[in-house]
């Protein structure tokens, strides 16, 4: 209070007025008090900067390095393109050593000789030759079904990287493995009928004993074989398919199994691109996958309510996509679009994105991406392309380890059919279709898709598919290869007949018992041939008795071919045109003007 009252005593009048020149440079310069501070603080500001910028340099830097030298080591532990070329000319030898029929000068497989060649001509039959082909497992069953996704593969295969099959050596191999696959499907039905009827109508007489009822002789109508052998006398008689001399069983289609006749219309239409160049051999092709394409649409909708209609879907889905590719005929592709929008993917798998021989769905997606990418059809198909599109997104996110799709063993071997039997061929399809997107993905110039929020690189797929081609190769917990006669340790004990015994020992249903359950070597080597593969912890049993560790598949081997092919040499010799050779130039119509506005 007394400083207060002192200040307010004091006479203010007695000091001198400041003049105006002093007044005016108050006002219009800052202190110099003021002016360090600001200057200090400006300073400060600009090292602070400098330090941050230098501080963010370095981390990026570290960022960078430590990205690089994770790249480097992940490609280390990846296998080399060479490795899978390697592979490749292994995976192909194995349908040599399948081969069944009168076998060509060139098959090289010492052990092998022609088998069943009285297939379809025993005493009374009115059946034509059904020597040929192939069989699938470890047995001599010959299946239709399965040998013509395996030849649609091997076709899609060469298709996509003919160069690359060319370049080590192989093409005119896998070519004649494909060849030896769609002779035989030519001799199993009419394929000179000009139209469906002709061919269906084939009157055909077999003796049933109906029951209740006595012996007749009942008319029936058959399209095709599905089937020789049967499972109960294959697995009964353990001899070599050369040995065989009792009469195997013909299992017959009477109109009612338009997934086969759709299965075999892929493998043909798929072969027909792939021989283009044999003009009269693929015009042969492409008249037979008319004939069983109209087939299989007839008989679907003649069973619309019955359960093979929704199961038969996506093979008329696959099979009308490969008819599109091999003729061009825009009809095909409208049959597509509409059978897609009525989509019934849910009501025949719990799993859309697994892509096997019985589930063709994730394939035909594919190939109808391909189509949208390179060509842009645009309306009125590309409401059901974009979808497709999107849903093979789905599929490739469906892969990643980190979306949890699908369990993967410790091993990291994806478990696409929950831990079941035959695990391996599951993974290398998904490897092959990951491979090939990849390959799309870069010839199209897109760099990558996105999975919800996140984005993704091409190359991540790639990833994927080496990470379990290199499990099949020996990459795994085990240390073993599940290609047999490929790498330093692989099953010696394969379930395979002609392989288990000697060649110069020719033994009755009951006598090749001894071979089958003996714990020794096979004395034969099925090179190539990729047997079932481990359980869902990495384990492995050697077995010749246990066909879910040991057997060896067509399907399973068609498959790993096809991805193996993918991964070798250069990825920049993927063929982005040679699948478009029949389809026109595309000139999109115009969408239909909106409807006339009414006030």
């Amino acid at each position: 209070m007394t400083r207060e009252i002192e200040m307010q005593e004091m006479d203010w009048a007695a000091f001198p007025k400041p003049s105006e020149e002093m007044q005016s440079r108050w006002l219009l310069q800052p202190s110099t008090m003021l002016k360090k501070k600001t200057n200090a603080r400006k300073k400060a500001y600009a090292w602070s900067l400098v330090v941050l910028t230098g501080v963010l340099a370095v981390l990026g830097f570290s960022m960078m390095m430590i990205r690089a030298l994770t790249h480097r080591h992940h490609h280390q532990q990846q296998q080399t393109p060479e490795i899978y070329s390697s592979a490749l000319h292994a995976g192909l030898k194995f349908f040599n050593r399948r081969a069944t029929g009168h076998l060509p000068d060139g098959n090289n497989v010492t052990w092998r000789g022609d088998s069943c060649v009285q297939d379809g001509k025993y005493p009374g039959s009115t059946y034509r030759n059904l020597s040929g082909g192939y069989y699938d497992g470890g047995d001599a069953i010959k299946s239709n079904f399965k040998m013509s996704f395996a030849m649609t593969m091997l076709s899609w295969s060469v298709i996509e990287y003919h160069s690359k099959y060319e370049a080590v050596g192989e093409l005119s191999h896998v070519e004649g493995l494909i060849k030896w696959g769609t002779d035989y499907f030519l001799n199993t039905f009419d394929s000179s009928a000009d139209i469906v009827n002709e061919m269906v109508l084939q009157e055909k007489k077999r003796f049933l004993l109906l029951p209740g009822q006595p012996l007749h002789i009942v008319t029936f109508f058959p399209f095709s074989f599905k089937q020789v052998g049967d499972e109960g006398t294959e697995s009964y008689c353990w001899m070599r398919p050369e040995d065989t001399d009792y009469k195997r069983h013909l299992h017959v289609c009477f109109g009612d199994c338009p997934n086969l006749a759709a299965e075999m219309a892929a493998a043909l239409a798929s072969a027909s691109i792939v021989f283009s160049e044999n003009v009269a051999y693929s015009q042969k092709l492409i008249q037979g996958a008319k004939i069983l394409y109209k087939y299989a649409e007839s008989s679907m909708k003649g069973i619309s309510s019955n359960t093979d209609s929704s199961s038969s879907w996506d093979e008329l889905l696959w099979s009308g996509t490969w008819l599109y590719y091999a003729t061009g005929d825009v009809s095909y592709l409208d049959r597509v679009t509409t059978l897609a929008l009525d989509d019934r993917s849910d009501s025949f798998s719990s799993d859309p994105g697994v892509f096997s021989w019985n589930t063709k769905l994730a394939g035909a997606q594919l190939l109808l991406t391909r189509l949208r990418l390179f060509l842009s059809p645009g309306y009125p198909s590309e409401e059901v392309l974009r979808k497709f599109h999107d849903q093979i997104g789905i599929v490739m996110c469906s892969y990643l380890p980190s979306f949890n799709k699908f369990n993967r063993t410790k091993g990291g071997l994806i478990q696409l059919n929950h831990a079941g039997p035959q695990p391996l061929q599951y993974a290398a399809n998904a490897a092959f279709l990951a491979a090939l997107y990849s390959d799309y993905l870069d010839a199209s110039d897109t760099r990558g898709w996105t999975c919800g929020p996140n984005f993704y690189f091409a190359y991540v797929l790639r990833d994927f598919s080496r990470s379990q081609i290199d499990y099949i190769l020996g990459k795994n917990p085990r240390n073993i290869s599940y290609v047999v006669g490929f790498g330093e340790r692989y099953p010696k004990r394969v379930q395979h007949r002609g392989a288990s015994i000697p060649k110069d020992r020719k033994e009755s249903c009951e006598g090749g018992w001894k071979w089958r359950e003996s714990s020794k070597e096979n004395p034969n080597v099925v090179e190539g041939a990729m047997v079932a593969g481990p359980d869902g912890h990495d384990g492995f049993r050697d077995d010749r008795t246990n066909p879910n560790y040991t057997e060896p598949t067509l399907t399973g081997n068609a498959v790993l071919v096809a991805a193996l092919v993918a991964l070798s040499g250069d990825k920049n010799m993927f063929e982005k045109n040679r699948i478009f050779y029949a389809v026109p130039p595309l000139f999109p119509d115009a969408p239909p003007p909106p409807a006339p506005w009414t006030p």
